[in-house]
């Protein structure tokens, strides 16, 4: 009997871009398109609702980037392989999707027919990395202080300006709450006010900024 086609999840905000995507994977027959997701939280859901082999996810998007959406869905479905998609060359991006559990990260400039292969490889239980990316082996060697993903969920919306009663609603969180997660972040990345926070969290990747 043939091997059944992988199933995939796609996770982007642009329609266009999942529409083309999907158009991508589809023309090879030992790939399927099960779901599609437009943000993180949606992406969450469907990958527990779905369980798709592979998601493919970009990183950058509003509320909950793909680096929290890739642990959120590992909690629930920890065999799904995740492959990110960015802008981002910059090994700090690289490093906090590898740590959140991606088992890929690709470039989203020159795609084609190298996401057709990474999905393949990443459902082999490969880990896929962009060549452009160079060499990222001292990734390892660089201990960075740990937040969980509800402070990675918090930063991602201080860094877009919303305040602690904004976060609250987002979150569905008291005000009071998103203020002790506001000052547990700083304590763990030794940081002082928000000015400073929000460059640090774009400097070492821990939030997307679209």
């Amino acid at each position: 009997m043939p091997e059944p086609p992988i199933s995939v999840l796609l996770v982007d905000d642009h329609s266009l871009v999942r529409r083309g995507f999907r158009r991508m994977l589809e023309d090879d027959h030992e790939l399927i398109v099960v779901g599609e997701a437009e943000d993180g939280h949606q992406a969450v859901a469907l990958a527990a609702e779905l369980r798709p082999r592979v998601v493919v996810m970009d990183f950058a998007m509003p509320s909950m980037n793909g680096a929290v959406a890739a642990r959120q869905i590992l909690r629930t479905a920890p065999d799904t392989a995740i492959l990110i998609l960015s802008m981002h060359a910059e090994a700090s991006y690289v490093r906090t999707c590898l740590e959140a559990g991606a088992r890929g990260y690709l470039l989203k400039n020159a795609l084609d027919l190298e996401m057709v292969s990474a999905v393949k490889q990443v459902a082999a239980g490969k880990q896929v990395l962009d060549k452009r990316l160079g060499n990222l082996a001292p990734l390892s060697d660089q201990p960075q202080p740990s937040l969980t993903t509800r402070e990675l969920e918090v930063l991602q919306l201080i860094v877009h300006g919303k305040s602690n009663k904004e976060i609250a609603a987002v979150l569905s969180l008291s005000a009071n709450t998103v203020a002790v997660h506001r000052a547990n972040i700083m304590q763990t990345l030794g940081i002082h006010n928000t000015a400073e926070l929000v460059v640090h969290a774009i400097r070492e990747g821990l939030v997307s900024i679209a």
